[in-house]
């Protein structure tokens, strides 16, 4: 048998455990919402006080998310990724030993930096390979983490039944949070250079303060009222606070978030794209679920599928956006990632569009469907790739630590605008939604990744532009590391 080839070799050599900590974080992700019920049922909670279980594991990572990258560009990618999968593991542990709800909070919100790895993860391997080997590798771990909310999601109620009781469950879960921290000690390469500057502290308090303020509100307009005075007072909040932190960043000269890389012209259309990923993938996960479980003979529409059914035919799109990101660097080798991207959300805003068409026959929505989960997966691999390499390389982590968290915001609107729609629009008197809530939902969706195609076009330039440095980094053995894992 040939040898690898040295290139491919390295990839593998740097990318290594990496893989492995992506596929236990989105299979913890992923098993989170099928465990909710048991989880209401196991603490005596009601259905108001379960939805925290997912809640605030999204708001403790729009606070870490951000933090995290920042200081893994200062003091080293693989240190913050060990700080990262400490705070899961003991999340994961007091979630399986929670006595009462308050410690149920606690060990969720610990373990909110799962969505921190996957940037600290791109700015290691950034900095240890070249381009081609980096887009690879960003492929592979991207890919990795839908794998693994694809095996959560599906996996979480077998493994309750095989072991037959949810405490043994997320025992279960938190093993293989707790194996992630002894391998993160065993292979990972370090990276080799550092960022210039400090942490911007309260920077950094006052962006948690803004975006737990605005994500709390908008997870509780539902409940409140959108029209509420605790709604619009909690969002004109969070937005003067975001202006003031925008201000406070632009003054800075080493900032938490370079705020003018998100307005350049090169850059700003691929941020923008990520909020609508968020907002068409994360904020729509349920509406085709209610609407294939939807009795045509009660609510007009829908296909009345069985649990078993429906599972059957959700997981295909989730398969085919693993797919998709799994061949996202390969089919870019030939056409060029902002091509690539384009193709990624043109295939969104078409599946979205098909829903609409074929709704009334199973067959022809659930090939829309799988339509969706492609062009999600060309964008899950294409949209990293393409900010990491049009930031400054110095700022690899911490830019793709503001994409995660606008595509995390983009799924709290797009959630609750969907919420919106499904409350607003229903059949007589009732509470049951309308066709019509279904449709304005898929428009909404479609035109959202049409705009996200225009945005694109909007810049016209090279398919590979070099990073501006913010400042000059400073090799690793040239900063005393500081205290800590």
């Amino acid at each position: 048998m040939n040898a690898p080839a040295p290139a491919a070799a390295k990839v593998r050599a740097v990318v290594g455990l990496l893989v492995a900590f992506e596929l236990v974080s989105g299979f913890l992700q992923g098993a989170a919402v099928p465990l909710v019920p048991q989880i209401q049922d196991w603490q005596g909670i009601s259905t108001g006080q379960a939805q925290w279980f997912t809640t605030v594991q999204y708001l403790a990572a729009a606070i870490s998310v951000p933090a995290f990258g920042r200081l893994g560009d200062l003091y080293g990618h693989r240190r913050l990724i060990r700080v990262a999968l400490g705070s899961i593991a003991l999340g994961t542990v007091l979630v399986a030993c929670a006595p009462n709800l308050a410690v149920l909070l606690v060990g969720r919100a610990l373990m909110g930096p799962l969505a921190a790895l996957l940037p600290l993860e791109i700015g290691l391997v950034r900095d240890r390979l070249s381009v081609d080997g980096g887009r690879r590798a960003v492929g592979m771990l991207v890919g990795s983490l839908t794998l693994g909310t694809v095996l959560g999601h599906a996996l979480a109620g077998p493994l309750l039944s095989l072991l037959g009781d949810l405490r043994a469950t997320l025992v279960a879960l938190a093993v293989l949070a707790v194996c992630c921290v002894a391998l993160s000690f065993v292979a990972v390469p370090e990276s080799r250079t550092r960022a210039g500057g400090r942490m911007d502290w309260s920077g950094a308090a006052l962006l948690a303060l803004a975006l737990v303020l605005l994500l709390g509100t908008v997870s509780r307009g539902t409940a409140w009222g959108w029209l509420s005075a605790p709604t619009l007072g909690g969002l004109l909040l969070a937005a003067v606070l975001l202006t003031v932190w925008a201000r406070l960043q632009l003054a800075r000269p080493h900032a938490l978030v370079d705020v003018r890389a998100l307005a350049r012209r090169h850059s700003a259309p691929y941020y923008a794209s990520g909020f609508v990923l968020g907002g068409v993938m994360l904020g729509g996960q349920t509406v085709a679920v209610s609407f294939m479980a939807a009795s045509p003979a009660d609510e007009g529409y829908g296909f009345d599928l069985a649990p078993w059914q429906i599972s059957l035919y959700g997981v295909v799109p989730n398969i085919m956006a693993f797919a998709g990101s799994a061949l996202c660097a390969a089919l870019a080798v030939k056409i060029g990632y902002r091509r690539l991207l384009l193709v990624a959300f043109a295939l969104l805003a078409a599946g979205y569009a098909g829903q609409i068409v074929g709704h009334s026959a199973l067959v022809p929505f659930a090939a829309c469907g799988a339509l969706v989960g492609v062009g999600a997966g060309f964008a899950l691999g294409g949209l990293p790739t393409v900010i990491v390499e049009r930031s400054a390389t110095d700022r690899t982590a911490s830019a793709t630590a503001v994409y995660n968290n606008l595509k995390t915001l983009g799924g709290s609107v797009g959630g609750a605008a969907f919420s919106v729609a499904l409350g607003s629009l229903v059949l007589g008197t009732t509470d049951t939604p309308a066709l019509t809530a279904y449709l304005v939902i898929w428009t909404g969706a479609a035109v959202a990744c049409a705009f996200a195609v225009l945005a694109q076009l909007a810049f016209r330039g090279k398919e590979s532009t070099p990073p501006v440095p913010a400042a000059a980094p400073v090799p690793a053995a040239a900063r005393p590391a500081p205290p800590g894992p």
